[in-house]
C-alpha cells in the first residue's frame, strides 16, 4: 500500500508544461484520450481499448481533485467500453459490425429524460455523501457523459451532439478546478466532436441511401 501511495504521489507530482500546470498522470491521460476520440471518429474498434486505459488513469486524476462524480464515471466508462467494443464488432441483428444510425424522435426524448433523471440523482448523491464543491456541475456532466457514452456504444450519430454540449461545459469546470491541461483537452474534444458529427452524419446518410 505504501509503495502504491508513493507511485501515485509521483504520478500526480506537479509539473509545468509550456507554462501549464499538470502532472505526469494527467499528461498521459490527455494523450490517451485524444487517441481514443480520434479512433472513435474513424470508427476503429481499438478506440475502446484506449478508452479503458484512459478512463483508468483519469479516474486517479479526478480522485485527487475531489471530482467524485467524474471519478465514478470513469469506472462506468470502463464497463461500457467493454460493452461498446463488443457492440461495434458484433452488434447488429446479423452479428456483423455495427453500422452508424440515428435515433428516432421517441428515443431522443428518452435520452433527454435519462440525462435529467441522472442529473437529479447524482447531484443529490454528491451533495449528501461527498465533500465535492461542485455537486450540480459534476452531476449534470456525469449524467450527460453516461448518455453520450451509451449512444456512442450503439453508434448513434446523436452521441456527438451530447459530447459537444458536455465538452464545452467541462472546459469551464476543469478551469475552475485548476486542471488546465484537461480543460485544453476538452476544448480539443469540442473540435473533434464537431468533426465526428460531420463524418458520422455523412456515413449514416450514405448507409440510408444504400438501403433505399
Amino acid at each position: 500500500m505504501n509503495e502504491l501511495s508513493v507511485l501515485l504521489g509521483y504520478l500526480n507530482m506537479p509539473w509545468h508544461l509550456a507554462g501549464v500546470a499538470t502532472s505526469p498522470l494527467e499528461l498521459v491521460s490527455f494523450i490517451l484520450s485524444v487517441a481514443t476520440v480520434w479512433l472513435n471518429i474513424r470508427q476503429s474498434h481499438w478506440g475502446w481499448l484506449f478508452a479503458i486505459i484512459s478512463s483508468a488513469t483519469y479516474g486517479l486524476v479526478f480522485f485527487g481533485s475531489r471530482l467524485y462524480g467524474d471519478m465514478a464515471l470513469q469506472l462506468v466508462f470502463i464497463a461500457v467500453s467493454f460493452f461498446g467494443w463488443h457492440q461495434w464488432l458484433h452488434g447488429d441483428d446479423s452479428h456483423e459490425r455495427l453500422p452508424v444510425s440515428t435515433l428516432d424522435a421517441r428515443a431522443r426524448w428518452l435520452a433527454a429524460a435519462a440525462w435529467l433523471a441522472g442529473f437529479a440523482l447524482l447531484a443529490w448523491f454528491l451533495k449528501s455523501y461527498t465533500d465535492t464543491d461542485v455537486p450540480n456541475s459534476d452531476g449534470f456532466l456525469t449524467a450527460g457523459s453516461l448518455v453520450g457514452q451509451l449512444l456512442l456504444s450503439r453508434k448513434k450519430v446523436e452521441n456527438w451532439h451530447v459530447w459537444i454540449i458536455v465538452d464545452v461545459l467541462y472546459v469551464a469546470l476543469y478551469l475552475h478546478k485548476h486542471l488546465v491541461l484537461t480543460a485544453v483537452l476538452y476544448a480539443v474534444f469540442v473540435g473533434m466532436a464537431v468533426i465526428g458529427l460531420r463524418a458520422w452524419s455523412s456515413d449514416g446518410a450514405s448507409g440510408r441511401m444504400a438501403l433505399e
